[in-house]
């Protein structure tokens, strides 16, 4: 999923590296970090209890702490929100479409609808 990450700016093509990319300790995997890592992007996420006593019971050879800004952090709200919208949406809640393709287009329309509610409210 990390690598259909597309980052749309004000002006020009899709970037497909952020700067940051912040997500809860569900993804705080060392295979995620080091992905991340890899493509020189900066994970704010929030280590896991058993991970961060893992790694203090190893001692030396457990390395360092995990980096964690929590003023970026605090903005991951905004995606939240974003989720809890899309997936007010039954079918998108659910996952009714068995293709990933039908769940793709019908994120598509949901966002669109999103979409324009918001462009109609603003106007007023």
């Amino acid at each position: 999923m990390l690598g259909k990450i597309r980052v749309r700016g004000p002006v020009g093509r899709p970037r497909t590296r952020p700067d940051a990319v912040a997500a809860d300790k569900a993804y705080s995997s060392r295979g995620n970090r080091a992905h991340l890592h890899g493509r020189g992007i900066k994970a704010v996420i929030p280590e896991k209890k058993d991970q961060a006593a893992n790694r203090k019971k190893k001692g030396s050879g457990g390395g360092r702490p995990v980096s964690h800004d929590a003023d970026v952090y605090k903005e991951r709200n905004t995606v939240e929100r974003l989720i809890n919208k899309l997936k007010a949406w039954r079918g998108i809640a659910t996952r009714y479409d068995k293709t990933p393709d039908s769940y793709l287009a019908g994120l598509h329309l949901r966002a669109s609808m999103i979409w324009i509610k918001d462009l109609t409210q603003t106007t007023h």
